[in-house]
């Protein structure tokens, strides 16, 4: 066996010295060393009493100590070094080929008998070198063999040893590491956590405090930039609390009090310029502007914010403007009716009044119509925004006196005083109470933390009360309340106002809208009172008085309804006209007429809204002109057809008007009872006229030389038709309401009515002949030249077919259905008869021949277009009279 000093690798031979060997790898390391060499000290152990024999006696052995040792180093320098050396391994190549040349021999035999004998002698040459280190090893072995043994055995026991050390020691690291990790590690981990954190709460509040109270100064530009008055003032008041307790000897912010203060005052001004600019810009907005209140949370904030600061006068500003705004409404109406007539030079006619005198009277009376409408909205705005701003303070009133009722309950129970514990209330830059902290019996937890822009105060766990800081700074309890216009108002306690001035202020701001309603009634009576110099109001007639009347007693009655207080300086102006107008009603709607008739084209005409609406309220049993509704109608299309109780009528814009005008002599009754007799006669001649008028434009063409129409077409007959029809409809009721205004001796005058209608029934069946008589004359036209021939149908049947569609096509809108069936039936009636003589003419009888099947086949197709029209399809043609009866 072969060893070097570090144990690494060994050859081991077989068991005699026949030069075969074995080669062994062991791997290094100090136990696998001692384990390895434990291992063949038995084998070692029986050299070594081998050698005691062979050895000479201790006498005699330092005698051979010294040849031994010459003769142990002669035989070791046999060996080749490369077996001494420390690096000694034979995974090294260049090794294993210096130990064992393979390159000398085949590994394939049989190459020769040199190899053999090569590889022969390298084994015994090995074998040879195995035995010397052998021999030298147990020599030395048997010089030190006590020392070696007993270092063996003290190197086991020491192990082992060191083992139980070893486990002993790892079993009390793991005990003791148990002990703290179980009973003194959490203990001290959290005593040490909760300490930090507390520490870490109170500094991240106070500074999150002092970051809020940093931004006072822009948070509250930001506020006044949005017209937040009270959010901004509550900002300061709650900033100015904080520095005082909270923060109170911070140096940087020890100017911060004495600018909130001028911040205030600044406040003060720009409340009472801003809402000076409100009154004027609610005020002098378009009046056309549906909006009753203009900014209604612009308007509670800047009234809040003045209640807050005690500027209570605030509203003398508005009533000074409102009175400016009357007198500029008046003047901006006169500017804008004028500007818009162009008979009026405002170069030559300089003042306002003399270009008002110019106008006539429906000019005037639109005016007035106009400044009328401007003041009842006017009127309507000034009570929606009083009325916003006394909410306010009936707001303010009722939370005084719940704040009064709790405070003597707290008096009386004295123990719920410790109930609300009130904290800081931390603002975000958009002036928002981020939290309101009370006490654990105020709010809940999860109600601390509303805004999305508030953190937590720490990333673990917190307890309520650590997340909150100790002061009591902020004493102002706020409660919700909403205004009559929906906007959610927040109420603090800093509302230091008695209820006396509150109630003196409600009153005073409803003594304001009293005050509204006078100035615009003084100011129209200047204005009719400008206009009547003249003796502009003496010489209206009675349509005009009556329409200017019942406008001003319209106008009254808004007035005082919107207000609820009578003004009377407008009604006794109203009264002081009344026994001056004069009656020209008569002659200026007949002529309004013949003029409408005049330029009538007696085409179908669209049905404005009002129109409808007018039809409608006769409907519902009251003749009256209903008010008109500007922007309703705008907002509404006219429609195709009247609609009168269900049915549709085709009319000409000139019955439109007619039928308004009717409605007014209907209305000049009721309010002149006196001349009711008179307008029944005037009514009665202007029904006459029409009739006659429409007679001679339409059935006696008159229409080809007024307007200049090229022809009176069958649509044209139809629509004047239906129009007759639509004021016959209404004679009875115009008959019942003059009946139920006429003295029992002056019923005889009724007959006028029914003169009238039988005069128009006349003229309804004089257009329906004539339409008949037009197909007539077609029907004998064509079927005058008919000849019973081939092909079917024939082009005379085609040709009236066709021109029967288009008078169905020109009739069928404009008249009821049963009316088309009954034209139509006549108009049948009479094709038959000529049909029946022409073939009277012909000689063609009902014999079944060929001469019969073509006429037949005619008839067919005749019968079946007509029956395709829409609405004849059961009308009953009875086409069996065309054929001559046998007798």
């Amino acid at each position: 066996m072969i060893l070097d000093h570090q144990g690494t690798f060994c050859i081991i031979p077989t068991g005699n010295h026949s030069g075969k060997c074995k080669l062994h790898l062991r791997t290094p390391g100090p136990v696998g060393d001692f384990y390895n060499l434990l291992k063949i000290q038995v084998s070692r152990e029986k050299v070594h009493e081998r050698c005691k024999n062979i050895c000479t006696p201790k006498d005699t052995f330092d005698r051979t100590l010294l040849h031994t040792h010459d003769k142990s180093r002669t035989d070791l320098e046999q060996v080749p070094k490369i077996f001494m050396k420390p690096d000694f391994a034979l995974e090294d190549s260049l090794t294993f080929n210096a130990v064992l040349p393979w390159s000398h021999f085949s590994t394939a035999g049989g190459k020769g008998n040199r190899d053999a004998a090569s590889s022969k002698l390298l084994q015994e040459k090995l074998s040879h070198y195995l035995d010397i280190v052998e021999v030298n090893i147990a020599h030395q072995i048997s010089l030190r063999s006590e020392a070696f043994f007993h270092a063996m055995t003290s190197q086991h026991e020491l192990q082992d040893y060191l083992r139980k050390t070893s486990q002993a020691v790892k079993l009390l690291r793991e005990k003791i590491s148990k002990i703290d990790k179980v009973m003194c590690e959490g203990s001290l981990r959290v005593l040490r956590l909760s300490l930090t954190r507390n520490n870490c709460i109170k500094a991240y509040n106070k500074l999150k405090l002092m970051a809020t109270v940093h931004q006072t100064q822009p948070t509250v530009q930001l506020l006044l930039s949005t017209s937040e008055y009270v959010g901004a003032l509550d900002l300061i008041a709650t900033t100015q609390e904080v520095l005082q307790q909270e923060l109170q000897g911070i140096h940087s912010f020890r100017h911060l009090g004495s600018q909130l203060c001028e911040l205030e005052k600044l406040i003060d001004k720009m409340m009472i310029a801003e809402f000076s600019t409100y009154a004027r810009n609610d005020l002098n907005r378009p009046l056309e502007d549906d909006c009753q209140i203009l900014e209604e949370e612009r308007l509670v904030s800047l009234v809040f914010g003045l209640l807050k600061q005690r500027k209570l006068n605030f509203y003398e500003i508005y009533g000074d403007e409102m009175i400016n705004t009357a007198k500029n409404i008046i003047k901006q109406c006169v500017v804008n009716t004028v500007s818009q007539i162009e008979e009026i030079d405002t170069e030559v006619v300089v003042k306002l009044a003399d270009q008002m005198r110019m106008m006539n009277f429906p000019q005037w009376f639109d005016l007035l119509k106009n400044i009328f409408s401007k003041f009842t909205i006017f009127l309507k705005r000034v009570k929606a925004t009083l009325n916003t701003i006394r909410s306010v303070v009936f707001l303010v009133l009722d939370k005084n006196q719940k704040t009064r009722e709790l405070e003597d309950t707290l008096q009386k129970n004295p123990a719920k005083e410790s109930v609300v514990d009130s904290e800081v209330a931390y603002l975000t830059h958009e002036g928002m109470f981020i939290s309101d902290a009370f006490g654990d019996g105020e709010l809940p937890t999860s109600q601390r933390n509303t805004s999305p822009n508030s953190e937590p105060c720490s990333s673990d766990s917190v307890s309520e009360p650590e997340c909150t800081t100790d002061s009591s700074s902020s004493k102002e309890h706020t409660s919700s309340s909403v205004t009559p216009g929906g906007v959610e108002m927040m109420i603090g306690d800093d509302m230091k106002l008695t209820d006396l001035e509150l109630v003196r202020l409600a009153n005073n701001i409803q003594e304001l809208l009293y005050n509204a309603s006078d100035v615009c009634h003084d100011r129209s009576v200047k204005f009719l009172m400008a206009r009547a110099k003249d003796g502009f109001l003496e010489k209206l007639n009675s349509n005009e008085f009556v329409t200017l009347s019942r406008l001003m007693e319209s106008f009254i009655l808004d007035t005082e309804q919107i207000c609820g207080r009578k003004s009377m300086s407008l009604r006794g102006a109203l009264q002081s006209q009344a026994n001056r107008f004069v009656n020209r009603f008569h002659e200026e709607r007949k002529t309004k007429l013949s003029l409408l008739l005049d330029n009538e084209r007696w085409k179908q005409a669209e049905v404005p809204a009002e129109f409808q609406d007018l039809v409608d309220s006769v409907s519902d049993g009251r003749i009256s002109l209903p008010e008109k509704k500007p922007t309703a109608t705008e907002e509404r299309k006219p429609a195709e057809f009247l609609i009168v109780e269900g049915q549709k009528y085709a009319t000409v814009g000139t019955v439109l008007l007619l039928i308004r005008i009717i409605l007014e002599y209907c209305q000049c009754v009721d309010n002149i009872p006196s001349i009711t007799t008179d307008m029944l006669t005037r009514l009665s001649d202007l029904l006459k006229y029409f009739n006659s008028r429409s007679c001679q434009l339409v059935l006696g063409a008159g229409a080809l030389q007024v307007v200049g129409l090229k022809t009176i077409t069958t649509k044209n007959l139809a629509l004047s038709s239906r129009c007759l029809q639509l004021i016959v409809h209404y004679i009875p009721i115009i008959r019942a309401h003059f009946e139920a205004r006429l003295q029992p001796k002056q019923f005889s005058m009724l007959r006028h009515f029914d003169h009238i209608t039988k005069d128009y029934h006349d003229h309804i069946a004089e257009i329906s002949a004539k339409l008949v008589a037009i197909m007539d004359s077609l029907f004998d036209k064509l079927l005058s030249k008919y000849e019973v021939k081939a092909p079917v149908p024939s082009a005379c049947f085609r040709n009236i077919c066709k021109q029967m569609a288009k008078m169905h096509e020109a009739i069928y809108d404009l008249l009821p259905e049963e009316q088309t069936q009954m034209l139509f039936l006549r108009i049948n009636a009479s094709y038959k008869l000529h049909l029946k003589r022409q073939l009277a003419h012909l000689n063609v009888v009902n014999d079944g021949g060929p001469l019969n099947g073509l006429v037949t086949s005619d008839v067919a197709f005749y019968t079946g277009n007509l029956q395709a029209l829409k609405g004849l399809n059961n009308l009953d043609l009875n086409m069996a009279e065309i054929w001559e009866q046998k007798r």
